[in-house]
């Protein structure tokens, strides 16, 4: 084996790059609710997400959304929650094909806030569903559609 010793080290470096990438992404997947995501109703994304969708209604979540949207292919959306010990953030478009738009989950003593671009079919209300210290709390807001986003 003639190989030199630069090149010997970028093929280590290259393929132990790749495995652990792959391993975080499968642990990602693994964890990605793919239930909840292909669930056409609000109820069944809920449902598979949490093992009992009850929420109480809060001013303590404030969602930042255009009142109308020129386009429902990128709407800025922005959750800021002030609430203790935030777990996750759900975003869900209502009157989406597919209503459960996003999910992301926090680690310890993380700020609740999020900020995405989100795809809306038509007029509906934007839900988000906040997990916090073990409780659900929601609050919505509704976003007019001028134009065709995803699904018609």
């Amino acid at each position: 084996m003639n190989l030199p010793r630069r090149t010997f080290l970028k093929g280590i470096l290259a393929t132990s790059g790749a495995v652990a990438l792959g391993t975080l992404l499968a642990a990602v997947m693994a964890d990605w609710p793919k239930t909840a995501f292909q669930s056409e109703t609000v109820e069944g994304a809920l449902n598979a997400l949490f093992e009992s969708p009850d929420s109480e209604e809060t001013d303590k979540i404030t969602i930042i959304a255009p009142d109308m949207a020129a386009n429902g292919n990128s709407i800025p959306v922005e959750v800021k929650v002030d609430l203790p010990k935030v777990e996750s953030i759900t975003i869900i478009a209502d009157k989406n094909p597919v209503p459960l738009v996003a999910r992301f989950k926090f680690a310890d003593n993380a700020e609740g806030y999020v900020k995405t671009r989100i795809r809306m079919a038509k007029t509906s209300n934007i839900v988000t569903v906040v997990k916090a210290d073990g409780k659900l709390y929601t609050a919505r807001r509704q976003v007019k559609v001028t134009v065709g986003g995803c699904g018609g």
